[in-house]
């Protein structure tokens, strides 16, 4: 047994894949095809630009952030690397918390006769759907990460109800 008795499309008749074979091939699907190769390999390196490259490794959502919340407060966490705290503003506003950034940097070599310049720009708002204390928010900023820490009213922890599950059905 030789080598080319193992390569399927070598045996005689045509065997290779079909995306390969022309034969019976409808034109229409070869052109969809083609498009969406297009379109793939010309966006594939889109992205909002950023000092870091791209700003996101989430779809272009930029900063990621999480949300944890117990009886007694909300807390909103971003991560936001190469910024420092006077670059990011924090407010809140009926119960719409907003998260806003911009980073501006400019790079010269005359030397080299070089120079580039950076900018990226970001802006995420939340609605928190719960009665918050306004005047105890507070926020912190730490090697890159907001923390944002938003008490609940005694009204909104009194609110809170357990359901029970019915597990008969």
């Amino acid at each position: 047994m030789s080598v080319r008795d193992l390569i399927p499309w070598s045996r005689g008749g045509s065997q290779a894949p079909s995306i390969y074979r022309n034969e019976g091939m409808d034109p229409f699907l070869s052109l969809h095809r083609n498009v969406n190769r297009l379109f793939d390999e010309v966006f594939r390196g889109f992205d909002t630009p950023s000092m870091m490259g791209r700003m996101s490794p989430n779809n272009g959502i930029w900063p990621s952030v999480e949300f944890s919340e117990t009886d007694q407060e909300i807390r909103v966490t971003a991560e936001i690397p190469g910024l420092d705290k006077n670059d990011v503003e924090v407010m809140l506003d009926d119960g719409v918390l907003t998260l806003r950034g911009e980073k501006k940097a400019e790079t010269e070599d005359k030397d080299r006769q070089f120079s580039e310049r950076f900018y990226g720009r970001f802006e995420r708002r939340f609605s928190l759907g719960r009665e918050i204390e306004e005047d105890k928010v507070a926020a912190t900023f730490k090697n890159g990460v907001l923390t944002v820490t938003l008490p609940k009213t005694k009204k909104a922890q009194a609110n809170a109800k357990r359901i029970a599950i019915d597990g008969s059905k």
